[in-house]
């Protein structure tokens, strides 16, 4: 479990549908994020902010815990084999790690052209042109967009291997605790799932909440799921070992 506790929070802000957000989250510190109406999705990037070429890597994530989601114990890690970031407290249960985002010209062709001086603040954007958004405030750009996390949303396969999205996954008051490991350059937006059936336009609002949490601790559930992690931590911890007993 999280130790989230409001008197312990440093920043907190709402995050409407189809915005971006970025910033540096400490390490000792945790984010949380939270679904306000139900069924948002929130897609990540995570960069080590010490040196940003080293950024969250999907496929070893997901191989060295065997699993194909992310949920509560589970670590987000680094090409490095560094633990970025680590999934302290969910109440959603499963979160996609493989379907990515839209790019313009999927966008527009299922919700249509809705540019900005016609809709103003509710005009169409892509999560990819979110991103670039983001990332280009830090220096950052497309070679340096990645495989992505979708917290809040699920995808089932078939037989056949076929993806689909589920509805009504998320409720309200859901919410996700990232504890960061290091010094971590988080890059969020709020755009729809790439795979979201729905042809309205209605990308959902969360809130972000960010507390000094302290690090992990040896009974975390992210150290004690998988020996892979307490491997990972250890690795990790050497980063900072110089820091730590100086």
């Amino acid at each position: 479990m999280s130790s989230y506790s409001p008197d312990k929070v440093v920043h907190a802000e709402r995050l409407h549908g189809a915005e971006s957000w970025s910033f540096v989250l400490r390490r000792g510190y945790t984010l949380r994020l939270t679904d306000i109406e139900g069924g948002a999705n929130v897609a990540l990037l995570a960069y080590n902010a010490a040196q940003p070429l080293e950024r969250y890597n999907m496929p070893d994530t997901l191989k060295c815990q065997h699993t194909f989601l992310l949920t509560a114990g589970h670590c987000l890690y680094s090409d490095m084999g560094h633990i970025l970031l680590s999934i302290a407290e969910d109440s959603v249960g499963w979160h996609d790690t493989v379907c990515g985002i839209a790019d313009r010209a999927e966008t527009e062709a299922k919700y249509g052209v809705g540019d900005y001086q016609t809709l103003r603040n509710g005009f169409h954007i892509s999560g990819r042109e979110r991103f670039l958004i983001e990332l280009g405030k830090h220096g950052l750009g497309k070679r340096d967009m990645a495989a992505n996390v979708n917290f809040f949303s699920k995808v089932s396969a078939d037989g056949e291997g076929r993806l689909s999205y589920v509805a009504g996954h998320s409720k309200a008051g859901d919410h996700v605790d990232l504890r960061a490991e290091m010094d971590v350059l988080v890059v969020l937006n709020t755009c729809q799932h790439p795979l979201d059936p729905a042809r309205a336009w209605a990308p959902k609002p969360v809130q972000l909440e960010v507390w000094a949490s302290g690090t992990m601790t040896p009974d975390d559930i992210c150290y004690r799921s998988r020996p892979e992690n307490a491997r990972g931590y250890e690795n990790t911890r050497r980063c900072f070992c110089q820091h730590e007993h100086a």
